[in-house]
């Protein structure tokens, strides 16, 4: 402003974690460049919308939070609003044609650009640094852009690029920063984390990169998202069941079990295959999450009833259902999208009501026992962590009482004597 006073910037993050690490990383270089990052849209003269484009909804969302924020501007409450992300990446002119009231369309990839539109400097020094928008104690940490595999359903590499991995020496340069900040837990993200260095190094390095960033002090915990099923490394399942600070916890996204459904969605791998590689990973005694998808265009009722039954046989710690939504530019596209909402609805509740027994089980043979809980925060008169199986915001959650106070981001240990559904009950 010419007054002198702070330009008051709020930044809103739609969609997944990875967005959220690009938030925090322009948040970061708006506030080294005397900008003041403000926590509630009412106090802010700058609105930054980090947008999704993933599914329907998600677009959806992403659009009426754009609408909402330049109503605002209408109004005088805002000066200006930008748009940056996933979606504007893929429907840039649309948007230009549409909200003609925005001040700036960014793509996925163009963090300098937003700064500098915003009249500030963009410093490239400055790469890894992070305004946290996550409790204090954990953060993710993106190791890489962008995805090389072909699935069919999936608009990510039209909205994010091809594959793309940052060096290694970038990254634990930024996790030092981050362990030096107070973080304990790492939680490692990217479009394909098992892909790690193959287009930088010419072979899968991920085996070789989780243990240099687990054992930079002040790490407890290291945590791997979004492996890719399909040429799974073997030697990384040794570093996941072996380190003492990589969690023993998977994110593995399968989406599906029939073999002419894997085809179609061109997964690259085989019902047996899949069968066989989780074998192995319960056989090092890895808790193991995925997604998967269902009323994709051609699922039969025997497809679906194939993925009932691996779903029972397999028995994942930890399950996520989306319904298939049908994505411009997708090789799936002209399939159509034959099966009905209500019937895709339906098998999602099917497959979700198996895991809730599975979860039941598995959490009532915790009964009595102890484990070790990284306290996240307090609520309600209880405090709320997470144990080494469970992701922050997806997954299960202990509830722990205690006769004194205990700090978020520390450990406890905790005896669990109640387990409902989905979470677990602990006392210190």
């Amino acid at each position: 402003m010419s007054d002198g006073t702070k330009q008051k910037v709020h930044v809103i993050t739609m969609g997944c974690v990875k967005n959220t690490v690009d938030s925090e990383k322009l948040m970061a270089q708006l506030r080294l460049s005397n900008f003041e990052i403000v926590p509630s849209i009412e106090g802010a003269d700058v609105a930054v919308i980090n947008t999704c484009g993933f599914i329907d909804a998600a677009k959806e969302e992403s659009i009426d939070m754009i609408i909402e924020q330049v109503k605002r501007k209408g109004s005088g409450s805002l000066r200006k609003v930008y748009a940056m992300g996933c979606l504007t990446e893929r429907y840039r002119q649309e948007l230009t044609v549409e909200i003609p009231e925005l001040d700036g369309i960014f793509g996925s990839n163009q963090i300098p650009d937003v700064v500098r539109s915003l009249g500030a400097e963009y410093r490239s020094e400055l790469l890894g640094e992070r305004m946290l928008s996550t409790p204090s104690h954990f953060a993710y940490l993106k190791i890489s852009e962008g995805c090389d595999n072909p699935c069919s359903f999936c608009e990510i590499p039209l909205m994010r690029g091809r594959h793309v991995s940052r060096p290694v020496e970038e990254i634990i340069s930024e996790a030092e920063s981050l362990a030096a900040k107070g973080v304990k837990e790492l939680i490692v993200i990217g479009q394909d984390t098992t892909a790690y260095g193959l287009d930088l190094y010419g072979k899968r390095r991920i085996a070789t990169l989780l243990p240099m960033v687990a054992d930079i002090p002040g790490i407890a915990w290291v945590r791997l998202m979004y492996a890719y099923p399909a040429q799974f490394p073997p030697d990384l399942l040794e570093v996941i069941a072996g380190h003492p600070r990589v969690c023993r916890y998977l994110d593995l996204p399968v989406q599906h079990a029939a073999d002419n459904m894997l085809k179609s969605m061109r997964r690259g791998i085989t019902r047996k295959s899949l069968l066989d590689l989780i074998g192995r990973i319960r056989d090092a005694g890895v808790a193991l999450r995925t997604t998967l998808i269902v009323g994709y265009p051609g699922e039969s009722a025997e497809d679906f009833g194939l993925l009932e039954s691996f779903v029972r046989e397999t028995g994942f710690a930890r399950l996520g259902v989306f319904t298939y939504s049908m994505e411009e530019g997708t090789t799936a596209y002209p399939l159509g999208d034959p099966v009905p909402p209500e019937e895709k609805e339906r098998r999602k509740g099917v497959i979700m009501e198996i895991q809730k027994g599975i979860s039941v089980e598995r959490n009532e043979a915790l009964v009595g026992s102890r484990l070790r809980v990284l306290i996240d925060r307090a609520e309600d008169g209880l405090y709320v962590g997470r144990t080494e199986q469970d992701a922050p915001e997806i997954d299960n959650e202990v509830f722990v009482s205690a006769p004194g106070p205990l700090t978020p981001g520390t450990f406890s240990d905790v005896e669990i004597p109640d387990a409902p559904e989905y979470d677990l009950y602990g006392r210190v």
